[in-house]
């Protein structure tokens, strides 16, 4: 896609703008100093017209690019037949938004939400329900074992078992019931593994940790030890999946099928925020009416986006663009170590790169590609993160990696 044409002149300058939030906005972010107007494909536009190459696409939100002309469309097709009814009457979209997602995902049920965290806190509730009604874990007793430096959100359950400070300090007393063991390592996930555990939650892929990629065979391991020793495996897939490191799911580079798998972000198209675990029949099949639920959630918006996210994916290509272009990506960065790079993490479109202390920071990183014109996210200490739309072309991505040569240079 070609970049967005020139808007007209902003009532505001960026500036302007950015001091306006500052006495009524929460400080929960410190975004980089753009203010995005409007965007298409790969391409974003600040309010005076500056153009920007998004490298980051919404934390994998943007997987198809903004505003993709299917998902525009069909969200324009419903927002002129129905958009709301909550899940106290069927609505006719959902039935098959249901189907085709399992279908992708090999799975048998869909269980819709709104937001990742919301999809994480309710794999947990369903890991133990299915705990205690399945497994026969005492009641009150059932137990998750997740990985340090996970990132599966920040409401209060899930910080409960984060080890970054900056999202845990100030926010207990916290949820108990948790394990926490060293990522990429069996030995330790087995001896937290015992009767009491509902499930394992990991990510296959840490993308808050900098694109932390396990050792071949970690995820099968975590298979066949969960089978094993009769826990859930959930697999959080909300960055991971949905193309973005050249397979539907990340778990599938070594052939995995996890009981339950959270998915979100790129699955409302980057219009609207969509989720959803899906999971085996006899995990799913312990809810019974009024014991969870959301308003929004599987609402007729949400439902159509999301049903022709799935159509995208179902023909493969992004999945076999995405490992293509993995490929220039992955070269790309190979020559810039010893370059201002020091290592990197890539799979799919999907890179971690660890940059030369003294360099920068990922931060300062950040802004001097923001001044190249392109957009990138810092994430711990010299760490950037690269996650461009998979509907990006070849030379726009070799001319990002040039402008990062260029700033680290």
């Amino acid at each position: 896609m070609t970049a967005p044409a020139r808007v007209t002149a902003p009532a505001r300058t960026s500036a302007e703008l950015i001091r306006a939030e500052e006495p009524v906005l929460a400080h929960n972010y410190h975004p980089l100093p753009v203010v995005v107007a409007r965007a298409e494909g790969a391409w974003v536009e600040d309010v005076e017209g500056r153009r920007y190459l998004d490298m980051l696409a919404g934390y994998s939100a943007l997987n198809f690019g903004h505003r993709h002309p299917a998902l525009v469309e069909a969200a324009h097709r419903q927002l002129d037949r129905l958009t709301l009814t909550s899940r106290a009457f069927h609505n006719d979209r959902l039935a098959e938004f249901a189907e085709r997602l399992a279908g992708l995902t090999g799975l048998d049920m869909v269980l819709p939400m709104n937001t990742g965290a919301e999809a994480v806190e309710s794999g947990v509730k369903v890991a133990r329900k299915w705990a205690y009604e399945v497994k026969g874990v005492p009641a009150d007793r059932a137990t998750i074992v997740v990985a340090a430096d996970n990132f599966h959100g920040r409401t209060t359950t899930i910080v409960s078992f984060s080890t970054d400070e900056t999202a845990r300090s100030g926010f207990g007393p916290f949820t108990p019931g948790f394990r926490i063991v060293p990522y990429n390592d069996l030995a330790a996930l087995e001896e937290a593994v015992d009767e009491t555990t509902a499930a394992v939650l990991i990510e296959p892929i840490q993308g808050e940790a900098g694109v932390v990629i396990p050792d071949d065979g970690y995820l099968t391991g975590v298979r066949e030890l969960t089978r094993r020793k009769g826990a859930l495996f959930i697999a959080d897939e909300i960055q991971s999946g949905l193309g973005r490191t050249g397979r539907t799911l990340a778990v599938e580079h070594e052939g995995v099928v996890p009981d339950v798998v959270l998915l979100g972000k790129a699955l409302g198209g980057g219009i609207v925020p969509v989720s959803a675990v899906v999971a085996r029949r006899d995990v799913l099949g312990v809810l019974r009416p009024g014991e969870h639920g959301s308003t929004f959630g599987g609402n007729p918006l949400a439902a159509a986006v999301g049903t022709a996210v799935v159509e995208l994916l179902e023909a493969g290509v992004f999945q076999r663009r995405a490992a293509e272009l993995g490929t220039v990506l992955r070269e790309g960065l190979a020559a810039l170590v010893g370059r201002g790079v020091v290592g990197f993490r890539a799979r799919g479109l999907w890179a971690g790169v660890d940059v030369d202390p003294a360099v920068g920071t990922g931060r300062e990183i950040g802004e001097r590609l923001l001044r190249e014109g392109v957009l990138v996210k810092d994430t711990h200490g010299s760490t950037i993160r690269l996650a461009p739309p998979l509907t990006i072309t070849e030379e726009e991505l070799t001319a990002a990696l040039g402008s990062l040569a260029r700033v680290l240079a």
